[in-house]
């Protein structure tokens, strides 16, 4: 047998269970193959940062790959829609005779699966596709009556019973050297438009910052993980969104350090294994509710709501210029790196749609075309857990100050000095609501005024989410 193995978002070597499994069944040698895909990418609003990183990942499994005796066909498709037959053309050329790859979930990317899947098999070339993403399939993890689960508590009791009774599977090892190379490697030239110092690509560093993670961060996870100024989170979303690095490698490395537990031990570790479920969960809700991937809300009956429509504040929280000061910094960290802090993420997205009452979507597809670890599952998912819209929602009454939230979590404001140096001189109270004694100013600020009034921005949205509520 020789076989063919498409890389998508699984860019590593080593527990991968599409390339374990091909490298199993190649008696006759293995090729790989990856998809270039602008038209696809721009559909989808991928950020150039994320295209970036992705290709410099590219690369590297392409180095790693040739070691194994494995050529990597880098190609380019306009066609992006349907890209069977450049699939098939490569395949009689090394004459495979079976393809491999690990599922994706989004509609579009399910689509294109089965367009491929129908079109291989028909010309006599066997499909075989891998759940890699998530640790179970994804009718593994059912209610009792066979539904999808819909709130994320008794989904994560499901599925710990479910972790506890059968374990999470070991890391499937990188594959064996190839007897022979099929076909010459591509060469891919990639330009370097972002500086990725903070993002090295390639699952190499990804598996070293998990180590460091679990060595040096993991035990006080629970306590300082909401703290934007500290370096206090794993900061690997952008490995697990490209598959650098695999959720099971993640959960096998934790549960290893806590002695097997999943719910007890050190805090630190139970609260990261609770992110890594949530993730579990986005993933499940994502290939249960296919609406979620074609710009409907989670709950229909808050598409009904009509959403205020203004550009002005719209671009004044995509510039990072609302006059909130943590909200402000927050952006210009999305802006200037790529990347946002996880509970900066809940601040900003509660901020657009129920302080400026603007539709998630618009700032959810901002989040996608700047996120250096755009997920659709997990932006989705939390853009309309903040806007109240979507599965497992907070309810629509609670709404995150903007000032509280400063305080509370930069209390010091060293985050906000660090995006906002404009307000650099002011004292540790003054920097979260700058304008509020204008006699400390020993100089007037280059800041902008808050352009809306929270407590009258609350009223509002309360009073409409109410009306909704009872009409639905």
């Amino acid at each position: 047998m020789r076989t063919l193995i498409w890389f998508r978002e699984d860019l590593r070597c080593t527990d991968n269970i599409a390339l374990y499994e091909a490298a199993k069944s190649a008696t006759k040698g293995m090729a790989a193959i990856f998809l270039v895909t602008p038209r696809f990418w721009q559909k989808h609003a991928m950020a150039p940062i994320r295209i970036q990183f992705m290709l410099e990942g590219l690369n590297l499994l392409n180095q790693a790959l040739a070691k194994k005796n494995v050529a990597l066909k880098i190609i380019s498709v306009e066609n992006s829609q349907n890209p069977a037959k450049t699939l098939y053309q490569y395949a009689q050329k090394i004459n495979a005779n079976q393809l491999f790859f690990n599922r994706q979930y989004e509609f579009d990317e399910l689509k294109r699966d089965q367009i491929v899947t129908d079109y291989f098999q028909s010309r006599g070339i066997s499909v075989h596709s891998y759940d890699d993403q998530i640790i179970f399939p994804a009718t593994a993890i059912r209610t009792q009556t066979g539904e999808p689960f819909k709130v994320f508590t008794p989904f994560k009791r499901a599925w710990l019973k479910k972790a506890y009774e059968e374990g999470i599977p070991g890391n499937f090892p990188a594959p064996k050297k190839q007897a022979e190379l099929i076909d010459a490697p591509s060469l891919l030239s990639n330009s370097s438009f972002y500086d990725l110092k903070h993002w090295p690509a390639g699952e190499t560093y990804a598996i070293k910052r998990l180590r460091h993670f679990i060595e040096h961060k993991i035990t006080s996870y629970h306590e300082t993980r909401d703290f934007p100024a500290l370096n206090g989170t794993s900061q690997l979303s952008p490995y697990l969104s490209t598959g650098m690095i695999s959720s099971r490698q993640c959960f096998n490395a934790t549960l290893q350090f806590n002695h097997g537990e999943f719910d007890s031990g050190n805090r630190g570790a139970i609260m990261w294994i609770n992110e890594l479920i949530w993730r579990e969960f986005y993933k499940i809700i994502l290939i249960a509710f296919p609406q979620i991937s074609k710009n409907k809300a989670f709950k229909p009956e808050t598409d009904k709501i009509i959403w205020c429509q203004d550009g002005k504040l719209l671009r004044a929280w995509q510039q990072g210029l609302t006059g909130y000061p943590l909200v402000d910094a927050a952006m210009r960290q999305l802006n200037t790196t790529g990347w946002m802090h996880n509970r900066l993420r809940m601040v900003v997205a509660m901020f657009l749609t129920k302080t400026l009452f603007l539709d998630w979507r618009l700032g959810e597809k901002y989040f996608m075309q700047h996120l250096i670890d755009g997920d659709l599952a997990a932006n989705n998912g939390g853009w309309q857990w903040s806007a109240s819209t979507g599965v497992d929602s907070v309810p629509y009454f609670r709404i995150f100050n903007p000032l509280r939230q400063s305080e509370r979590f930069d209390p010091e404001g060293k985050f906000i000095r660090n995006f906002c140096p404009e307000l650099a001189d002011l004292d540790n109270k003054t920097i979260h609501q700058p304008y509020q004694n204008q006699a400390l100013f020993s100089k007037p600020i280059n800041y902008p005024y808050p352009i809306v009034n929270h407590a009258h921005a609350k009223a509002r949205v309360v009073a409409v989410f109410k009306g909704n509520h009872k009409g639905k």
